[in-house]
């Protein structure tokens, strides 16, 4: 997957490339520093670290990785906060920058960071991720690299509390008017079981829109096999069909929707190509769909979208509030626990 966040410590990622919030001066320090040492080899490391000397704030450098299962470290000098008025956001985008610069002049494949300045360096961990998800986005739209976000514990990743506010206020208001639903038709006496209700809902939904559409005289007379020789689009059919509508070319379709180039190329020559949820949620995403057009590419994968589950909740509020970052949507699914989207 070109982009995905995982917890887990950084020093036991595999990677090509991993990136290191270093000391200015070549010594151990703590935290990411001092554990990177650690598990590197601290003598090794340290030696290599002394030739190459200071580091500036937002600069990134390269030595061996020794025990680490990597090829490299990128040591990159975070910004310390202060009050946001000496430079600190301008400084922690030149670390990413940079340090995703030097891996891609390294020809590496891969590169794992840490939530760059979010903890003993006190800068803001909303802000922090805000400019990290910034700063990967823009480079994984002109490049092909596996990039990874490690976020070593719950308490190192926040999302902005404006957006968390209005995530949590659009599930609550979702989960308590389907609870009211439920409650009042197994109050009714008429289904006791409510997912029975459901069910029976949804075949009565069905039976109606294929009534009210002509189909039982559209089949009447057809064999099964007239019929299934003419049933509608396929999930991948619809999925290009809409890509040529958007006017994107594909190399645009799959970076947005931080997709593997290998998947899509397997997409596009199998007719019958059955996707993930993450994966069909995520083209629908690229593509900038609305809930209506989304829900319907999904239906030709069999795929549905309910009232209770978070990760739908969750795709539906960033879909009608038209925010279509695939980083920013993936960070707060990661915050939720749930499934991050892309192959």
């Amino acid at each position: 997957m070109p982009f995905q966040i995982v917890r887990n410590d950084i020093t036991k990622v595999k990677s090509d490339a991993i990136v290191n919030t270093a000391n200015p001066k070549p010594v151990i320090g703590s935290g990411t520093d001092g554990a990177v040492y650690r598990a590197a080899g601290e003598k090794k490391l340290l030696a290599e670290r002394r030739k190459i000397g200071d580091i500036k704030a937002g600069d990134a450098v390269y030595t061996s990785a020794f025990k680490l299962n990597a090829k490299y470290i990128i040591h990159t000098v975070g910004p310390v906060w202060v009050d946001g008025n000496h430079g600190e956001r301008e400084i922690l985008r030149s670390c990413y920058s940079k340090s995703l610069a030097l891996a891609d002049e390294l020809k590496c494949k891969s590169i794992a960071f840490p939530l760059i300045s979010s903890g003993a360096y006190r800068f803001p961990k909303d802000e922090a991720l805000n400019i990290a998800l910034s700063e990967i986005g823009k480079f994984l739209l002109n490049h092909d690299m596996d990039v990874v976000l490690v976020v070593f514990d719950k308490a190192a990743f926040e999302l902005s509390e404006n957006l968390m506010g209005d995530i949590e206020q659009f599930i609550d208001e979702h989960t308590v008017a389907q609870l009211h639903k439920d409650e009042a038709y197994a109050a009714s006496g008429f289904i006791s079981n409510i997912d029975e209700r459901r069910i029976a809902a949804q075949r009565a939904n069905m039976a109606y829109r294929m009534s009210a559409q002509g189909v039982d005289e559209e089949f009447s007379g057809k064999s099964l096999n007239d019929i299934l020789s003419n049933k509608g689009k396929t999930f991948q059919q619809r999925l290009f069909e809409l890509i040529d509508e958007s006017g994107m070319d594909d190399v645009a379709v799959y970076k947005k929707a931080n997709i593997d180039r290998k998947l899509f190329s397997h997409i596009r020559s199998s007719k019958n190509y059955k996707p993930k949820k993450k994966t069909a949620v995520a083209f629908a995403i690229a593509l900038e769909l609305d809930l209506s057009t989304t829900r319907d590419l999904l239906q030709r994968a069999e795929i549905a979208f309910s009232e209770s589950n978070p990760f739908d909740l969750i795709i539906e509020y960033f879909i009608t509030k038209k925010i279509y970052n695939i980083f920013e949507i993936n960070a707060a699914l990661f915050q939720y626990g749930q499934p991050t989207l892309g192959c």
